[in-house]
């Protein structure tokens, strides 16, 4: 479990292939070696991945995780390549602030930005998201993309916009993103919930 607020930017160093359509990735990161643990979870741009290695290369902790064929086929996990810059959180702990939402790290598909609008230090951003997903976007909802909590501003029939702090762009991946850029995007498991109630009564 998470609350969307990122705590480091990893960079991928390494993909390998693994058989059975699974992806080893290495990610280098500024958290110390010591503290993360085999068996960790760890939300990578919004996906939840679980650590199985832990090193060190050239001054930087490294760790590196499994991605399966379905995560590959339903996030940008598929594209991630050498260079890509992910945002990262570490799971909560019991007394973490909740600082955002409640985030599961299960990207429920992605989204694509549409459209930016660079104001003064902020940034507003417009995304087309599936359409599925689109009923359970709401404004002044939440919503994580890339694995960060935000508010949604306004909500058309296909598409959501929010706006980004100047902290946010300076200490996220988001900062980059332009005009064609996908995201994971992970709905507010509130309305994901009552979605299924109301579908089930």
């Amino acid at each position: 479990m998470f609350t969307g607020i990122t705590t480091d930017v990893g960079e991928v160093i390494a993909v390998e292939p693994q058989g059975e359509g699974l992806r080893r990735l290495k990610i280098a990161c500024g958290y110390r070696r010591d503290s993360i643990s085999i068996g960790a979870s760890i939300a990578h741009s919004g996906v939840c991945l679980t650590v199985v290695e832990t090193g060190e290369q050239g001054g930087r902790t490294t760790f590196s995780v499994d991605a399966a064929a379905e995560t590959l086929r339903l996030t940008t996990a598929g594209h991630w390549r050498v260079g890509t810059r992910l945002n990262l959180e570490r799971a909560l702990k019991v007394g973490d602030e909740l600082g955002g939402h409640i985030v599961a790290g299960h990207a429920d598909g992605v989204a694509e930005l549409a459209a930016r609008e660079d104001l003064t230090e902020m940034a507003r951003l417009t995304l087309r998201a599936p359409r599925p997903l689109m009923r359970l976007i709401a404004p002044k909802g939440s919503v994580a993309l890339d694995g960060v909590s935000l508010t949604v501003n306004e909500v058309t029939a296909d598409t959501f916009s929010v706006l980004i702090i100047p902290h946010t762009l300076a200490v996220t991946a988001l900062g980059a993103a332009k005009p064609g850029t996908t995201m994971n995007i992970e709905v507010d498991l509130m309305a994901r919930y009552t979605a299924r109630l109301l579908e089930t009564r």
